[in-house]
């Protein structure tokens, strides 16, 4: 199946068509992902800050951890279930929005962040969790995420600003200049 047959598919569904006709389920999607997002962003700030020795650096952190990313993973799943569902609405404009697309790359992008730290500085944890901070690779993780997700944020936004009631561009029909003019 061609991707803009499935696309097509998606937002025809009935799922779909029940959230884009809604006048509040929408708008309730949209609410539930913004929090969720915040919630995902908060904790993962708070994370960060403790690897780069700017908050909370007498809390060892894997106690920190611990407490914090559970609520991060669960907001996520919560955000990207809210995010799927809009996108279903609406699914070959989103998908073919510039935005949208950098949007995807930078959490890809912060899910390598991630793995990288996890595969370095996290190996060597025994060695720094009760240091203010972590070594240099998990400071840079940590600056490399807060960058990445505010960018996540400022993509996500401009969706919204670019898409709004958005439809996939059809060709103009035949127009006739002398119906239009002597009518």
């Amino acid at each position: 199946m061609e991707i803009q047959s499935a696309l097509r598919w998606l937002q025809e569904t009935s799922l779909a068509n029940g959230i884009r006709n809604s006048l509040l389920l929408f708008p309730l999607l949209e609410a539930v992902h913004v929090f969720g997002l915040a919630l995902v962003v908060g904790t993962i700030t708070v994370i960060d800050l403790r690897l780069l020795g700017l908050a909370s650096t007498r809390r060892p952190f894997h106690v920190m951890a611990s407490d914090i990313l559970k609520w991060t993973w669960v907001a996520f799943a919560i955000t990207v279930c809210a995010g799927a569902l809009m996108f279903t609405t609406n699914a070959q404009v989103y998908f073919a929005n510039f935005y949208f697309r950098v949007k995807v790359g930078l959490l890809a992008l912060a899910g390598l962040n991630v793995m990288l730290f996890h595969l370095t500085a996290y190996r060597r944890l025994e060695r720094w969790d009760r240091e203010p901070s972590a070594p240099a690779i998990g400071r840079i993780a940590a600056a490399a995420s807060l960058v990445i997700w505010i960018a996540i944020i400022f993509s996500g936004r401009m969706i919204g600003f670019t898409t709004t009631r958005a439809a996939v561009p059809e060709p103009p029909p035949d127009v006739n200049l002398e119906e239009l003019l002597f009518k």
